[in-house]
């Protein structure tokens, strides 16, 4: 090339502008291939239908038993499962679910909101539950395939061999929470001893709050939530619940 040639092109930019940017695909956490079974189980849309269902098939209350209930909740966002009730305004809703998820809260809060009708010992899950998070996340995020990703919630502290019916603390209502990866959302499967109807959306705002930040920390979407319930009452009207 003649020395005019080689002006032009070093006054020549390359346009990078219409070039596309190669960027590397996010993570994406699979479970193992499998089959759920719960299709065949009544599906709701939300935490209120669920919470409209239960009330309706345990109405004749006092200790009418409804046993080993199953039911899938498919948009388990905390959005969507907020209950408001008499019993469970905004505000009792948001303090239990900070108290069970080990979150730090007033005593101006606790005092406002804090009643024996709204669960006591039974519902009462703040001990461990942290660490217990923690290790959940950990696990998923090691080996998305796990099936040792669960929340146990069998005593505030002590071993099962302790264990005693007379003992509130001792006898949770939820037992444990088992979480899995599966169509590349977080999905959950709760195992309850005994649910009150009326103390559902208590339950169902904290395990939506906890799913949902576990979900974000794994950076991966929510899928359904099974609820599993052995025991299932209208209120705790019902004889040693």
């Amino acid at each position: 090339p003649t020395s005019n040639m080689l002006k032009t092109l070093a006054r020549v930019k390359p346009n990078l502008g219409n070039i596309p940017v190669m960027k590397r695909p996010a993570s994406v956490l699979t479970g193992s291939p499998g089959k759920n079974l719960n299709s065949a189980y009544p599906h709701f849309k939300n935490a209120g239908e669920m919470y409209a269902h239960i009330r309706s098939i345990t109405a004749e209350a006092g200790d009418y038993t409804v046993r080993n209930f199953v039911g899938v909740i498919e948009d388990i966002s905390v959005k969507s499962s907020v209950v408001e009730t008499e019993l469970f305004p905004l505000g009792a809703l948001d303090f239990y679910t900070k108290k069970n998820m080990g979150w730090e809260y007033t005593q101006e809060e606790y005092d406002q909101w804090f009643l024996p009708e709204r669960g006591g010992d039974q519902g009462d899950y703040r001990d461990g539950m942290q660490e217990k998070i923690a290790n959940v996340i950990a696990c998923l995020k090691a080996e998305p395939r796990s099936k040792r990703a669960i929340i146990p919630i069998p005593f505030p502290s002590e071993g099962s061999k302790t264990v005693d019916w007379t003992n509130q603390g001792q006898t949770k209502c939820c037992r444990e929470l088992h979480l899995y990866i599966e169509d590349n959302s977080l999905k959950c499967t709760g195992i309850l001893r005994m649910q009150n109807a009326s103390i559902f959306p208590k339950n169902i705002h904290f395990f939506a709050t906890l799913l949902e930040h576990v979900g974000k920390e794994l950076q991966v979407p929510l899928g359904e939530y099974t609820h599993w319930i052995t025991n299932l009452c209208h209120d705790r009207s019902a004889i040693s619940c």
